[in-house]
């Protein structure tokens, strides 16, 4: 259904919810974190995706399109369609007013479910923070570390560094206020 739809749809527990549009400021910040990762990663073998990927998350039936996803290597694809990933090791969601609680909960659940996954990164526009999950050595505990302020936001498992204000550049105190 989802390949025929012109919409886009994540698929939990076996509910379909329709994906809508995003504002401004959550493009830019998406499109200067795929940006900046894609140009710091470009000789490491690795590939950074942004929002049209679909990815599975292996626990019951879900699909979801992260803001950002980065895998190293070969691309594992459900099947030969090529629409979805299997193995991302980085995910990053821009947090919006209407999906913060689910990106955080239930959904940060699922993805913790994903064993290629090593990072999960929240970003918050209106508080300019950068939330950052580690996958520890034991598979079941993350470590947080949380970014404010001009800083380097370091990403260990591709080995490198993006600074704050690359995340934020071009968006003003004006942009994230939401329309409507």
């Amino acid at each position: 259904m989802e390949r025929r739809a012109e919409a886009r749809h994540e698929l939990w527990d076996g509910e379909a919810y329709a994906m809508g549009g995003a504002g401004y400021a959550h493009n830019v910040a998406k499109d200067n974190l795929a940006r900046v990762l894609g140009n710091l990663l470009a000789e490491r073998g690795c590939r950074v995706l942004t929002s049209d990927m679909r990815v599975r998350i292996p626990e019951r039936e879900r699909y979801v399109y992260p803001d950002v996803v980065v895998f190293c290597g070969p691309p594992q694809l459900e099947d030969d369609h090529g629409d979805v990933l299997c193995n991302p090791q980085v995910v990053i969601e821009v947090l919006s007013d209407s999906t913060a609680a689910f990106d955080r909960g239930s959904k940060f659940a699922g993805y913790r479910s994903i064993t290629s996954l090593r990072e999960y990164v929240m970003v918050s526009i209106g508080e300019r923070r950068v939330e950052h999950f580690t996958r520890g050595e034991d598979p079941r505990a993350w470590v947080l570390r949380a970014f404010e302020g001009d800083t380097e936001v370091p990403f260990p498992t591709l080995g490198v560094h993006v600074s704050s204000s690359a995340i934020f550049d071009g968006i003003d105190a004006a942009d994230e206020i939401p329309a409507g």
